[in-house]
């Protein structure tokens, strides 16, 4: 019997929601779900260290960024190191992105064929070309457990027509994708459903890519800028539509209220780099909403970032402190609200986690929403 790189048990499933309780087992260990990912585009969660992202965050799977990589320092180089695991030090698991949508989001830079992609470096402007089939070959040289198909994401507000042949562009990568990689031991390849804000675009590329037999798909192309109501309608529409034994990745999610909206509609695993980007920006996610810390307000404050918080900045520093980091510019403030701002969001998910198990999920939404000030 063929080897997999992933295998998909799910524990249980909310009957009132349909939110799914489960572990992925891949390479690097066991990954409980529904789970938040911390980003890690350049090989590096941002101010952190792998010995901090796992026993103060508690991370089990990270991303890295195939663009990104490629570019800098380049994938035969981590090859060399012996993959990206040895190179950055990480013994737990990472998906690595396709890199679409770091190309895509490059507007002008780029040019789109059936082939792939041409563009420019936004580093200095040299030119590249990413195709599936290389794609592939980056991904397999860095060695992640989960890869991403090569896709394309589509702009919110995009017509119809552009849509439907960049989703049946998509599908045809994905084929081309899955035919190249190889390592089927080792990575496990992930599908992307495409098709904008059109739902019979969705539902297509569901099942094309449906056919293809990915061991997992993500949902991609949300959270584009697009206005929550709009967000969450093609979420809950797209989420059933995916195969109920294979994880469902949701891509570049990261806000609370989308985390937790996410797992409510079946979704196994989100990621997103709005935690560390927050934090460098003096920003804390606590359970009472955020905080600026460069707020003046937290001159005279001797209290805990969050009271309701585990991580290793809420039991060792107050919002005084913090706020004389940041005004002072130094780079330990980044630090202290980076392992607060992504323990909290794996935290979340934990909580979110043990709501599934005790059949309490839309019970522990309305409590979290009215403390954090969100309207549902």
């Amino acid at each position: 019997m063929e080897k997999k790189a992933l295998s998909f048990e799910i524990k249980k499933v909310d009957k009132r929601t349909g939110a799914r309780l489960g572990v992925i087992h891949l390479p690097h260990g066991d990954v409980k779900t529904p789970v938040f990912m911390p980003v890690g585009t350049q090989a590096t969660v941002k101010a952190m260290t792998p010995d901090e992202l796992k026993e103060e965050v508690g991370a089990h799977i990270i991303l890295g960024n195939t663009y990104h990589l490629y570019l800098r320092p380049g994938h035969e180089l981590i090859k060399e190191a012996g993959g990206l695991h040895k190179f950055m030090n990480w013994d737990r698991n990472i998906l690595t992105d396709s890199g679409g949508f770091q190309v895509f989001s490059l507007g002008d830079l780029r040019k789109i064929s059936e082939e792939g992609v041409e563009f420019r470096s936004h580093l200095n402007g040299s030119k590249h070309f990413i195709s599936p089939e290389k794609s592939m070959e980056i991904q397999n040289a860095l060695g992640s457990d989960i890869m991403m198909a090569f896709d394309e994401c589509a702009p919110y507000g995009a017509t119809y027509h552009y849509v439907k042949n960049s989703m049946e562009r998509t599908t045809r990568w994905a084929k081309r994708c899955k035919e190249y990689h190889k390592n089927t031991d080792k990575q496990a390849l992930f599908g992307i459903v495409q098709g904008g804000f059109y739902k019979d675009l969705r539902e297509k590329s569901a099942k094309d890519l449906i056919e293809l037999d990915f061991p997992g798909y993500a949902i991609g192309g949300i959270s584009v800028g697009e206005p929550k109501v709009e967000f969450l309608d093609i979420l809950r529409f797209t989420a059933p539509l995916l195969p109920e034994d294979k994880p469902r990745y949701l891509m570049g999610v990261g806000s609370p209220d989308y985390l937790i909206e996410a797992a409510m509609a079946g979704v196994d695993m989100c990621d997103c780099v709005m935690p560390t980007r927050m934090a460098r920006n003096g920003t804390a996610l606590t359970h009472y909403g955020q905080l600026n810390m460069l707020n003046a307000k937290h001159i005279h404050d001797f209290t805990t970032l969050d009271p309701d918080c585990d991580c290793y900045t809420c039991k060792n520093y107050t919002r005084a402190y913090i706020h004389h980091l940041f005004k002072a510019k130094e780079i330990l403030g980044a630090r202290l609200l980076s392992i607060h701002n992504l323990r909290f969001l794996v935290h979340l998910m934990e909580d979110v986690r043990d709501a599934i198990e005790e059949e309490r999920l839309i019970e522990f939404k309305e409590e979290f929403y009215k403390k954090y000030g969100y309207q549902d």
